[in-house]
């Protein structure tokens, strides 16, 4: 009976000692080691479809520009602007009473900065001329979807004239055509200073304006959201 008991003791002994020999791992249950299976490498993308995400890539609005603003969400863009003025209370015919100017400036989301040049007629008298520059700056005080209602302050200065120091106030109603065209109506009061004598006209035009945005860029995208989200 010892002898019984003393060979158990020896065999539980030498089991123990084989399942726990350095550097052998032990298998789970019934997993097969004699051939494992092998992860086959990742399929490469044919190039037809490497093609496809590009082409959606370029389709997205994802072109972000240097003047794009992280913390503000309003487009900021250059534009140009050709405006016809008409004169109401002045005497005279077509070529006295029509203006004609070209603005050039850079909108930050509400407000724009720009700087004009133009004729205030195509008739000069004696040592006065009507080729004038002015600093315009405009806010939309008033947007409803592809409308607004903007109000303008300028100041400039007309070459060679008695009456050279010019400012003017008008407002105008906007029509975006697109997020790159626009149409207004204008209405406004100009004032000429001089030395000796000053004087005050009004005047009713039109403008059309052009925003140099690119496509797919971040500023268009913005320039959209903020034609529609009134709608």
């Amino acid at each position: 009976m010892k002898l019984l008991f003393t060979i158990v003791i020896l065999l539980n002994t030498i089991c123990l000692f084989a399942q726990n020999v350095p550097g052998r791992a032990i298998p789970p249950h019934g997993q097969n080691t004699s051939n494992p299976k092998k992860t086959p490498p990742p399929k490469a993308p044919s190039p037809k479809d490497t093609q496809s995400l590009q082409t959606k890539i370029a389709n997205k609005d994802t072109v972000i520009e240097k003047d794009t603003s992280k913390e503000n969400k309003e487009p900021r863009y250059f534009y140009m602007s050709a405006n016809v003025n008409v004169f109401v209370n002045t005497k005279g015919g077509f070529g006295k009473r029509v203006s004609t100017s070209v603005e050039f400036g850079r909108t930050y989301g509400i407000f724009d900065i720009g700087l004009a040049t133009g004729r205030l007629n195509s008739i000069s008298k004696g040592s006065d001329t009507s080729m004038y520059l002015e600093f315009r700056p405009t806010i939309n005080i008033f947007s409803k979807g592809r409308f607004a209602e903007s109000l303008c302050l300028g100041g400039g200065y007309v070459f060679g004239a008695k009456q050279g120091l010019m400012t003017e106030i008008c407002n105008g109603i906007n029509f975006n055509v697109s997020t790159v065209f626009a149409i207004a109506v204008l209405q406004g009061y100009i004032f000429f200073d001089g030395t000796n004598s000053s004087r005050s006209t009004q005047y009713m035009g039109i403008n059309v304006t052009y925003n140099f945005l690119k496509n797919h860029s971040v500023n268009k995208q913005r320039k959209k959201a903020a034609l529609i989200s009134d709608n």
